[in-house]
């Protein structure tokens, strides 16, 4: 909720400053008649010759109030003016306060009084444009329709989009949702940044693991996918059912498009038909599932639950009736793991922050000891622990250290008679420098640990005499296959004679720059972790990665396909060879970020988008390897966010952070088109812009600006897929120019989704998470096309290893 207030209040920051600069600009250029008696001019007075009043105010804001007028020019120019308060007041506020008219002159030149009481919204809020002063989620987007103009408010700035010529009557026109679907195809990525004991090994040779909603099974051998979708928000935890076929998954509360937690839950469900045999917990547990565990001893009668909560409530539920048998604060401290002791389902585990206990469950209540540290440093954290075949407890720590915990009896002579039993620490041995991130015991007694900072993995035997250690980057020793989930986002495969290899593998920050191939199955992706990835959806496979110096957040590939540019968070931008990974190019524009990069359909220009308010383009010789400046578009009065091409390659079509559209002419010299109404039946080469007659249809009802971050229209020009700020991935028609267009949406991300890309043959579409560092891989059907389900592939020759979480390798 806090986070939703700050963003209302930075969009109402911004649209404030641009329409002071807005004004300012304008008023720079109009001579006031200092000799005349202030008390006599108005704003007729201050506008140049031919400029008339156009529209009254449109938005008030919590500290102003905006007064937006239209201007016509020689040409017949219609541009957006923006009166901040203080500025009203400096040229006369009893003419602006008093203004009560407002005329709309069409291009052929005839005027229409459009008074307030005749202006009917078509969508959207109920209110007419004075009212918009509601709320960001309360009727911040209005559409009205004016003759051969639509206006769309959004956040009370108008935005003016002309019907092209090809439509005779616009109210009679039918929205229907698209004939193409999406089936999830593929997900890259895995969750081990912040995650522990999320990797399991089921008998079928498949790999579960997760990341943002989706809970993936990937068979190894076979190199597919199967996908568990019933979460509703990131799922958080994991854990495999003694049986080896059933899974419980947890998941984080979340919250709905407005801002009202959602309620988390525990899915318990079949591995092998996906199918959801249980929820446990809905309306119990708070602000998200952090761990969970099955019971051993009694072939997985209980499962034990650590909730998000400030008190981190354990709860213990009875699988069969799926009703809670006891509940318990645990501790205010973060718990990262809980386990049930495999020889007794009486007693359970839980350690995390500073802290280990020992749980002991007894007619229907659960009773806690403390571990106690006595002699030894007590750790910051104590990260995870494994049970020995002796029954001894195993703890990993932050101090690189694995200590052994057992009973000890009550000491009587110190504490007298009724003296406890207590837990206490029986040896210590020195594992790793740094923390010890996961213990996996073998079947023979022995352990292995992965460590953090030194990236080891080692292999104990079972009095803890150190076997064989090795680094994971380069490793060789000897002993069984094992899976090792990593920090990185990476899953790797190996054995400890031959070496590990990645099999997954992902981003680790929050990603924007995505961009797909013009003629191959490739697709590029960057990101907040400094990572260029290029990766390849008909293998499912990352062909290469290359790690810049500061983070991109865009890209494009030049036609022909044998580069692609990479638009920086610093105002760089550098163009790499898809051959030889390297970069050919470097170039920088302004100091700020980068944030959309276009190639022209021929490949002879590039225009680059930045958030300094300018568009630079560049001519582009010698097959995308040389570039030099050719102009610069200058008018926007805020960040661009969007541009295309016209497939003539002679204009480009342009969004900005303060809801503006204007258009260029690119061959004229970069020249703003002041006539916006002569544009209304260009056609596009790309359609990427979210404000456009043609699109306007995907803004949905109660939508502010910041509610949609990316559109991708297919290169069929039948569908246009929106990456929305609630976690989903929508599917409209193409063209959908009216309100409340029918639309297919999808659900597999855990966070806002920044981009969406058709692939050249418009077969996939790729979908990019932002901080879920998830990318999502969707198949389209058509009608008549879909097989049905999620695909079910056949058994594959079983993992004889075991496996193993290991963070930060």
């Amino acid at each position: 909720m806090m986070e939703g207030r700050l963003q209302a209040q930075e969009d109402e920051i911004m649209l404030l400053k641009s329409s002071l600069a807005d004004a300012l600009r304008r008023l720079h250029g109009v001579p006031l008649a200092l000799t005349r008696p202030v008390q006599s001019l108005s704003l007729e007075d201050a506008l140049p010759e031919g400029m008339s009043l156009m529209e009254e105010a449109r938005a008030k804001f919590h500290h102003i109030q905006g007064l937006e007028l239209e201007e016509k020019d020689e040409e017949g120019e219609e541009k957006d003016l923006s009166w901040a308060s203080s500025v009203e007041e400096a040229i006369h506020p009893t003419a602006i306060r008093n203004l009560q008219r407002d005329d709309h002159q069409d291009p052929n030149g005839s005027t229409e009084s459009l008074s307030s009481a005749s202006q009917t919204p078509i969508s959207g809020s109920p209110a007419t444009p004075k009212d918009l002063s509601a709320s960001p989620r309360s009727g911040p987007l209005s559409i009205i329709l004016e003759g051969q103009s639509i206006k769309m408010f959004i956040r009370g700035r108008p935005i003016t989009m002309y019907v092209p010529s090809n439509i005779q009557n616009y109210e009679d026109l039918r929205m229907e949702p698209p004939v193409e679907t999406l089936e999830l195809d593929w997900v890259y990525g895995y969750r081990g940044r912040d995650c522990r004991a999320n990797l399991y090994l089921l008998s079928s040779g498949e790999a579960v693991y997760f990341i943002a909603c989706v809970v993936v099974l990937y068979h190894i051998n076979n190199r597919t996918q199967r996908h568990y979708r019933k979460h509703t928000d990131c799922v958080r935890c994991l854990t495999i059912h003694p049986d080896k076929v059933r899974m419980a998954s947890g998941q984080t509360a979340g919250v709905d498009k407005d801002g009202k937690p959602l309620q988390p839950y525990v899915h318990i469900w079949d591995s092998s038909t996906l199918i959801t045999l249980q929820q446990i917990g809905l309306g119990t547990f708070e602000r998200g599932v952090g761990s969970v565990a099955f019971s051993f001893a009694d072939a997985g009668a209980f499962l034990c639950v650590i909730d998000d909560s400030n008190e981190h409530m354990l709860s213990v539920w009875d699988c069969a009736k799926g009703t809670k048998h006891t509940e318990v604060k645990s501790t205010n401290e973060a718990v990262f793991t809980v386990e049930f002791n495999p020889s007794d389902s009486t007693n359970i585990i839980t350690c995390g922050k500073s802290h280990i206990y020992f749980w002991t469950l007894s007619a229907g209540s659960l009773t806690k000891k403390q571990g106690i540290f006595g002699k030894y440093k007590k750790p910051k954290f104590i990260q995870c622990f494994v049970f020995s075949l002796t029954g001894d407890v195993l703890t990993g720590d932050s101090e690189g250290n694995i200590l052994t915990w057992g009973k000890s009896p009550g000491d009587v002579k110190t504490l007298g008679k009724g003296a406890k039993e207590t837990f206490q620490i029986m040896r210590q041995t020195r594992a790793h420098d740094g923390s010890v991130f996961t213990l996996c015991m073998l079947q023979g007694g022995a352990l292995l640990s992965g460590g953090g900072k030194d990236r080891k993995i080692i292999r104990w035997s079972a009095d803890l005499a150190p076997e064989r250690e090795c680094e994971v980057k380069d490793a060789y020793v000897n002993g069984e296959e094992v899976l090792v989930g990593t920090t990185r986002n990476a899953i790797l495969r190996g054995t400890f004679s031959d070496g590990f290899v990645a099999i997954v593998q992902g981003h680790v920050d929050e990603m924007w720059g995505l961009a797909t191939h013009p003629s191959q199955d490739v697709f590029l992706t960057c990101g907040h972790d400094r990572q260029v990835c290029v990766w390849n959806t008909a293998e499912h496979k990352l062909d290469w990665c290359t790690t810049l110096e500061e983070y991109g957040l865009c890209a494009d590939f030049c036609p022909n396909g044998a580069v692609v540019s990479v638009g920086l968070s610093t105002g760089r931008w550098l163009v790499l060879d898809l051959q030889t990974k390297e970069v050919i190019s470097d170039y920088t524009d302004g100091n700020e970020q980068l944030s959309v990069m276009r190639y022209s359909p021929d490949g002879s220009f590039l225009a680059v988008g930045s958030h300094d308010n300018f568009i630079y383009v560049y001519n582009v010789t010698e097959c995308g390897r040389r570039y030099s400046r050719y102009g610069k578009c200058n008018g926007h009065s805020s960040f661009i966010t969007h541009l295309d091409w016209s497939k003539d390659g002679k204009y480009i079509m342009s969004n900005s952070g303060d809801y503006e559209i204007l258009y260029w002419d690119v061959a004229g010299g970069c020249k703003l088109l002041r006539n916006r109404y002569e544009s209304k039946d260009r056609e596009w080469a790309s359609y990427t812009c979210v404000l456009g007659f043609h699109v306007m249809g995907v803004w949905l009802e109660g939508s502010d600006g910041t509610d949609i971050n990316a559109l991708c229209r297919s290169h069929s020009e039948r569908v246009v897929a929106v990456a929305d700020d609630f976690c989903k991935v929508h599917l409209f028609q193409y063209p959908c120019p009216k309100p409340k267009a029918p639309n297919h949406s999808y659900e597999g991300h855990g966070s806002h989704v920044t981009n969406v890309r058709f692939t050249h043959c418009d077969s996939h579409l790729l979908s990019m998470g932002g901080k879920d560092t998830c990318i999502l891989q969707w198949e389209v059907k058509r009608a008549g096309t879909s097989d049905g389900g999620d695909r079910l592939h056949s058994t594959g020759r079983e993992l004889a290893g075991p496996c193993i979480s290991v963070q930060k390798l």
